[in-house]
């Protein structure tokens, strides 16, 4: 039996459509309604719906006037504040294309993500480090005057047409810009109930900055397009205080990366008797874990499975609990495969895990390059990269992944990346990195090089500050005499960890 997942096509999204307008208006919400808090330990910042839709359309208007034009791309270098999620649906109503970064890029990565995608306009905190992009860049105090401004009109567009770009980490080193339509919103839809449970009446604390995807989808898009309130902790704020938090501001939901709740955990956390239960999503979440918070809270965590270029489509839910090892099962309205080199494999049988090139909540394709996107379709199906077992009953098991990329804390980086921000050091000869399990659940990047002297970590860690973004930095230095390779010479990562220290 073909291992095949098929629960039939989601409802049409509509025509026209506004990812923008969907998210704050599909619920018809009260506009007194808090629709966000920004939570700290000293306390809040609250917005209404009423409030954040006038303010998403006067950053629209404010756009507009400065010239900008309907499929303009603008880069967002913004911190963990409100004007990332203003700027980011404020930018989507006026018919812009936003690309939202990391707030922890320097400003050579930020270089190289203009160089590839030539944006309009760059929204900047003066705080986040940027380029000069030889393009209008607009501080937040511009920002925070558009707030005001009479409201634009939604642009109602195609479904198909290009929302937002993000970008992630290709097998070649260089960030691949992964573009989604607006109807990748509608999508979401399939989440609410096949992994959140979510309801009106919840109050969502998401654990990341504003500009993360996970963040973004599960923090802030889905809790609104709902009528929900979402919760986001403030800059600074630390995985110790968020018990306190989460009870200070009565959260029935609560979303991380697994590490997140590992750190936690640490400072002992008490029963939460509001939280109705976990969300996780980025990595697979260790078992030990999972077991100390359902222990610690009573609450059970359901864990999520997706990437850059389609969301989570993969869950476990309150409605369906995950078989033991197990990711979940695929979502309602999804279509999903175990393929194997000739079709789709046996039930039972390890294969690559895709998704059907229909999903609506799919990639448009890799802005620019049509090669790499035509290289991650086989037929009808999108290839994830990612090697995984279905059973009978759908419920798919993680064996890993097919490429060399690594995981950091849900984050996907390149090893190519990493070592080309390296090599340059004039005492390294030869590098090789990949991410290490250093005990249970827990994975680091650790850089495997070769050099005619000893250095310290520290020099190295030094070398690579100004040129990676934090999370991709190596958290381990390892020298070596020399690096596994193959017969040809070409380098084996895949043996590299076999190399560290005992």
């Amino acid at each position: 039996m073909p291992a095949i997942f098929d629960d039939g096509p989601p409802p049409p999204c509509p025509a026209p459509f506004n990812l923008a307008a969907h998210v704050l208006r599909a619920s018809d919400p009260d506009p007194a309604k808090i629709a966000l808090a920004i939570v700290a330990p000293t306390g809040a910042e609250r917005w209404s719906y009423g409030r954040l839709e006038a303010a998403v359309l006067g950053t629209a208007s404010g756009l507009l006037a400065q010239g900008l034009g309907p499929g303009d791309r603008v880069l967002l270098r913004l911190g963990n504040t409100i004007e990332f999620p203003l700027a980011f649906l404020g930018a989507i109503a006026a018919g812009l294309v936003p690309v939202p970064t990391s707030a922890q890029l320097t400003a050579p990565e930020v270089q190289k993500i203009v160089d590839q995608l030539a944006p309009a306009a760059i929204l900047r905190d003066p705080g986040v480090a940027s380029c000069d992009a030889g393009v209008p860049t607009y501080q937040t105090s511009d920002m925070m005057a558009w707030r005001d401004l009479p409201p634009a009109d939604y642009a109602m567009v195609d479904p198909e047409r290009l929302a937002y770009i993000v970008m992630t980490s290709g097998t070649s080193g260089t960030p691949r810009a992964v573009g989604h339509a607006h109807r990748a919103v509608w999508a979401r839809q399939m989440m609410m109930d096949g992994w959140y449970g979510l309801r009106s009446s919840d109050r969502l604390l998401h654990a990341g900055a504003f500009n993360w995807t996970y963040t973004l989808g599960t923090g802030l898009l889905d809790p609104w397009t709902r009528g929900a309130t979402a919760l986001i902790p403030a800059e600074g704020v630390t995985p110790a205080k968020l018990p306190l938090l989460l009870s200070r501001h009565e959260a029935s939901l609560f979303a991380a990366a697994p590490g997140v709740y590992r750190q936690m955990l640490r400072n002992h956390v008490k029963p939460l008797p509001k939280l109705r239960h976990g969300l996780s999503a980025g990595e697979k979440m260790a078992l030990p874990v999972h077991e100390a918070w359902r222990a610690a809270t009573g609450t059970e965590i359901y864990e999520a499975y997706g990437m850059s270029e389609c969301s989570t489509f993969i869950s476990s839910s309150p409605s369906r609990r995950a078989a033991p090892g197990t990711l979940g099962a695929p979502q309602p309205g999804r279509r999903v495969a175990i393929l194997g080199p000739d079709g789709p494999a046996e039930i039972g049988e390890p294969g690559e895990i895709a998704i059907h090139r229909s999903d609506p909540g799919l990639m448009l394709g890799y802005v620019g390059d049509a090669d790499a996107t035509a290289e991650k379709m086989r037929g009808e199906w999108f290839l994830t990269g990612d090697q995984g077992r279905m059973d009978h009953t759908g419920a798919i098991s993680f064996l890993g992944r097919a490429d060399d990329l690594m995981n950091a804390g849900g984050l996907r980086v390149s090893p190519l990346e990493v070592e080309a921000a390296i090599h340059d050091h004039p005492g390294v000869e030869e590098v090789g990195v990949t991410d290490v399990e250093i005990r249970d659940g827990v994975r680091i990047i650790a850089a495997f090089w070769t050099g005619p002297e000893p250095l310290a970590d520290d020099i190295l860690t030094a070398w690579v500050e100004p040129r990676l973004a934090a999370y991709k930095r190596p958290r381990m230095w390892v020298r070596l005499d020399a690096l596994p390779k193959s017969g040809n010479g070409k380098l084996l990562r895949r043996l590299l960890a076999a190399q560290m220290p005992r």
